[in-house]
This record gives structure tokens, sequence and C-alpha cells, in this order.
């Protein structure tokens, strides 16, 4: 490993004082210190915000909730009322790690972490996302678990965090500081498409430090799920993140995000589009499904991704349905 220095912030200000040129910031440290050992990242300095006072849960004016980015997984899974006005985002938080990851790992690093694609994984392979204009060996060679939604040429590989594809669903906002002064960024704008620059994995800022999340408060009965290679703790092969309001046998409201898919949380806007003010039925969300996915642009081997998803969305939305009749 790199040698590097190290510095704990003692408020936002400080962070980003030290947090100019190679410095990288320090939560959990469960993504950024693996990547550190195996040489894929090789920051000079590292800015430890662990211990800012940005770990609070609380009530936001609106009605929603403002999670701090260092409140840990394990902190905002078990909290109260997450689980009871935001229970998808609880399900996708236990789902995404085992408990001791989860006692550590915290909400603004999760947002942040990186693709877990085994060629940016591997300095000795070429990856567009490590190094820019080395090539993308996957779109040839070993993909059963890549993007089959939102891909280039240039990448295939997918966002590996559970919570933002809740977040995305909820219609999350980012909030995050500068040396210029606060900002703020729906999650669902905050990683922008892959296209010719997969290196630029989020819209954010350089040095900005992310202080919060802020949930809509708007009730809407949800649910996450998530479909991965074995029954431990795994990233997502497809997962959804799905909410769903009926009134009268029609729907009234419609969430829809994927995990699993794509560089980034994919919110399935034209399967919501073609939802909203129509029947509740089975074969409504399996249309609205198959005009999302026929955007899809699979390689030889994750087309079953494409049925997956599919059939995840049907299933998902359908219990949603008959427990909203219930």
């Amino acid at each position: 490993m790199k040698e590097f220095a190290y510095r704990r912030a003692r408020d936002v200000r400080d962070a980003l004082l030290a947090g100019d040129g190679g410095a990288r910031y320090l939560g959990g440290g469960t993504n950024l210190v693996d990547l550190m050992k195996c040489g894929v990242e090789a920051p000079d300095k590292l800015v430890d915000v662990r211990f800012l006072p940005l770990a609070g849960i609380r009530e936001a004016p609106d009605g929603g909730l403002v999670i701090g980015a260092t409140a840990t997984n394990s902190d905002t899974a078990a909290h109260p009322e997450v689980r009871r006005r935001y229970p998808a985002l609880s399900q996708a938080v236990l789902a995404g790690a085992s408990g001791q990851l989860r006692n550590m790992a915290t909400v603004g690093g999760n947002l942040l972490q990186r693709t877990r694609c085994g060629y940016f994984a591997d300095p000795s392979q070429p990856c567009n996302k490590r190094l820019p204009g080395s090539g993308c060996p996957a779109i040839a060679g070993e993909h059963h678990n890549h993007a089959v939604l939102g891909r280039s040429r240039h990448c295939a590989a997918t966002h590996p965090s559970d919570l933002a594809v809740a977040l995305a669903a909820y219609d999350a906002v980012v909030r995050y500081e500068t040396l210029d002064g606060p900002g703020e960024v729906p999650l669902t704008e905050l990683y922008p498409p892959v296209g010719d620059t997969p290196e630029r994995e989020t819209v954010l800022p350089p040095g900005a430090l992310i202080t919060a999340v802020a949930l809509p408060g708007v009730p809407l009965r949800a649910r996450y799920r998530k479909v991965r290679e074995r029954a431990s703790y795994a990233f997502a092969t497809v997962s959804i993140a799905a909410g769903l309001g009926v009134r009268d046998g029609a729907v009234r409201d419609v969430r829809i995000a994927w995990g699993g898919v794509a560089s980034r949380p994919w919110r399935a806007g034209t399967a919501e589009d073609l939802l909203r003010n129509g029947p509740a039925t089975p074969e409504a969300f399996l249309a609205a499904a198959e005009a999302e996915l026929s955007a899809a642009e699979p390689l030889p081997g994750n087309a079953y991704k494409v049925t997956l998803a599919r059939n995840l969305t049907v299933a998902v939305l359908t219990r949603l349905a008959e427990e909203a009749s219930a």
C-alpha cells in the first residue's frame, strides 16, 4: 500500500480545507481501504470524517427525514421512523451487507462506493474507470453480472449500492458542502450516464463532502427485493425498490428503481408513466416492465437479467397491489 498522510477532521470546514489535492474522505472505510490494499486507490491523504457531528437522523419540516452522512448503515436500518415510513430503505440496507460491515459503513460512504467489477478491482487489467482510454475488457470477457441498461462501449460495470436504489425510489436528495457553500442534488441525478467518461462517477464538485440525505415526507407503500447469486451477503444480480399507491383498483402513484442493471440506480420512468392512472394488475405491470426494458442492450452473457428484472418487477408490484387491497 502506498504511504499516505492521515488527518482527523475537527468540523466540516476543517474537512473541506484538508480534502484538497489528492485527499480522500474516510468514513467507515469498508470500500476505500480495500481498494487501497489492492492498489486501485492511492490517495496522498485520508481525511477522517467519521467523528463529525453528521450522524443524526432527524425530522424535516416537510414531514420527511434527514439522515446524516456519517450515520452507520446499522443505525439507519434500525431507526424506528425509517422502518415505519421508509421500509424499503431499511430492507435495502439490511440486504446490503453483514452486520459487521453495516456497523462500520456510513450512508455517505455507501453512496460513493465503487463498482465491484473484477476488471476494475485488478490493476493488472485495463479499465476505463481506473485508467481512461485503456479499454473495457468486460464487454468481450466475463460480464454475466454487468449492465444491461445505459452501458456504453466504454464501460459495462454496475453500481453496487443497495441503499442508493431505495433512495432513488423515494426521491431522496443528497446534500453536500464545498468551500464555496452548500449544495444539493437529487439522488437520481447524482450519478451521470456512463457515456464516454466512465471515470466520472458522480456530479459532485471536486472536494465536496456529502453531509446528509433528505427523504421527502410522502408516504407510499414500498418494499425492496434483491436477487443475488448466494443467500449470504452478495451484490445484487438484479434488485428493485418499488412503491405503489392504489385507489379503486387504479394506480395512484408508483415508484420503481432497479439495481444491478446499470452503472447507477435505474429509475424506471417509462414504466412509471405507463402505470399511473391505469389498472393495478399483473398484466399492466408486465407491459410497463417490458416497455422500460425495451431499451436494454444486454451482452451475450447477461441477457438473463432482462427477464429477471421483468419478472421481479411484476412480482413485487403485484404483491404491493394485493397488500393495498387487503
